[in-house]
């Protein structure tokens, strides 16, 4: 697997690198995920410090802990920026080859009710803190 990720919004108006494994990815069904990409969001994650952005990203903060980050060009989801040291980062904006999997689903509760989550992976009702802090599938 790369030592490195790269990714970018769809013009590429905004693109990064992130120097370092990245985080197994993480399905969230939130109404918040919901409503500003149009359906779950699918994201990784690493430590802010071994992320680099090139380009001006919009900040829209989304609650009083959390900001979401998205090309003001495009308008591609990119952030997710929360408590804790890491930054989400949506898998769908990187560059491939990833060497991801999709280890299982968070705020369940809050699904729409127009699809079902169709495979065995774990699922949580809300925040899952044995999910979105484990260690990637990279090392």
């Amino acid at each position: 697997m790369p030592s490195h990720h790269t990714g970018s919004c769809l013009c590429r108006a905004v693109t990064f690198r992130v120097a370092g494994p990245l985080r197994s990815v993480i399905a969230c069904h939130c109404q918040q995920c919901r409503k500003s990409s149009g359906f779950h969001v699918a994201a990784t994650s690493a430590p802010r410090g071994t992320v680099t952005v090139e380009g001006d990203v919009q900040w829209y903060q989304s609650s009083a802990s959390a900001r979401r980050g998205f090309c003001p060009i495009c308008g591609s989801n990119l952030f997710w920026d929360g408590p804790g040291e890491n930054l989400s980062i949506f898998a769908g904006v990187l560059d491939e080859p990833t060497g991801l999997t999709l280890i299982g689903h968070i705020y369940c509760a809050d699904k729409g009710d127009y699809y079902e989550i169709g495979d065995d992976l774990p699922q949580a009702a809300a925040r899952d803190p044995r999910l979105t802090t484990m260690v990637s599938d990279q090392q």
